[in-house]
C-alpha cells in the first residue's frame, strides 16, 4: 500500500469521527432551565366578618338560628351592616328578633329590618303619618278573594237612598277611596310560603292617613257594605287622588255638626 493510500484512509477514518462527535452533541438533551418565582405583588384583600341570613326569612317570621358570620370585602361594607368587629355577640343578642321585611340568604342583617323584642309588628310596619284600620271583607266584597297584603284597593261604598218621585228606595254607589295599600289579610300579612295566590279572609287591614281612617269609620256607619276593588300594580304610585272628604269635612260652614241617622247624613247648627 503507497503512502497517498494510508493518508486518504486516516483522513476518512478522522472524519468519521468527527462526524459522530458532532453527531453525539447534537442529539444530547439541551441543559434544564430552572424557573424563577417571582413574588406575588398583588397586595391581600382586606376583609371583614359581616352577620348574613343563611336561609331565606319571610316578613313577620322570628330570626332564630338562621344566623352566621361571612368574610366580606372591608371596602364593601357599608354603614348599616353588623359587623363582628363592633358587635361580637350579635348572634345571640339579635336571636328572636323579628323581620320587619323580607330578608334573603346571603343578604347581610340590617337592624333596620329587624323589630326587637317586645314590639308590636303592626305598630312597626306602619309609616310615620298613618293609621291601621280594619274593615270587614267577603269573598264578594274583595275581588272573589284574590287581593293580597301588599295589594292596593280602592274601597266603594254603596248604601240606600230613597228615591222621591219613584216610590220606593234605591241604591247609591261611590269610591270613597282610592288606592289604599292592604296591609293584612285577617292574620296574614304576606303571601303564603307554599305559593298560594287566594287569601279568603273576612277582615282587612288598610293603611290609612288620619283623615282616610275617619272617611271609613263614618263610612262602615252609613254602607250597606264596602267592597275592595283591586287595582293593578302598575297604578300603586299614583298620588293625590280624590277622596270623600265631604264625609268628615261637612261643608267647611262654623258651628255645622254633622248627623247619621239610620244611614243618612244632615247638617245642623251647633248650639251656641
Amino acid at each position: 500500500m503507497n503512502a497517498s493510500r494510508v493518508i486518504i484512509l486516516g483522513v476518512a477514518v478522522v472524519a468519521a469521527i468527527a462526524a459522530g462527535w458532532i453527531a453525539k452533541n447534537m442529539a444530547s438533551a439541551p441543559p434544564e432551565l430552572i424557573a424563577v418565582q417571582q413574588p406575588d405583588q398583588t397586595p391581600a384583600l382586606a376583609v371583614e366578618d359581616v352577620l348574613v341570613l343563611s336561609e331565606n326569612v319571610p316578613m313577620g317570621s322570628h330570626i332564630e338560628g338562621q344566623l352566621r358570620w361571612q368574610a366580606w370585602p372591608k371596602d364593601a361594607v357599608s354603614e348599616g351592616f353588623i359587623t363582628r368587629t363592633a358587635e361580637p355577640e350579635a348572634l345571640d343578642t339579635l336571636k328572636g328578633s323579628i323581620a320587619r321585611a323580607e330578608i334573603y340568604a346571603g343578604e347581610p342583617l340590617r337592624r333596620s329590618k329587624l323589630i326587637g323584642q317586645g314590639q308590636s309588628f303592626m305598630s312597626s310596619i306602619l309609616p310615620t303619618g298613618k293609621r291601621a284600620v280594619a274593615t270587614q271583607i267577603a269573598a264578594d266584597t274583595s275581588a272573589g278573594g284574590f287581593i293580597l297584603p301588599n295589594d292596593s284597593v280602592d274601597v266603594i261604598m254603596t248604601r240606600r237612598a230613597s228615591t222621591e218621585g219613584a216610590g220606593g228606595e234605591g241604591f247609591t254607589t261611590e269610591t270613597i277611596l282610592q288606592n289604599i295599600r292592604v296591609l293584612a289579610i285577617d292574620q296574614a300579612i304576606q303571601e303564603d310560603e307554599d305559593g298560594k295566590r287566594v287569601k279568603v279572609g273576612q277582615t282587612a287591614t288598610l293603611e290609612l292617613t288620619p283623615q282616610q281612617a275617619e272617611i271609613i269609620t263614618v263610612a262602615q256607619q252609613m254602607a250597606e257594605r264596602l267592597t275592595l276593588a283591586l287595582r293593578p300594580i302598575t297604578e300603586s304610585q299614583e298620588k293625590n287622588l280624590a277622596e270623600a272628604d265631604y264625609l268628615v269635612n261637612g261643608s267647611g260652614k262654623r258651628g255645622t255638626v254633622r248627623l247619621i241617622k239610620s244611614g243618612e247624613i244632615s247638617e245642623q247648627g251647633a248650639r251656641q
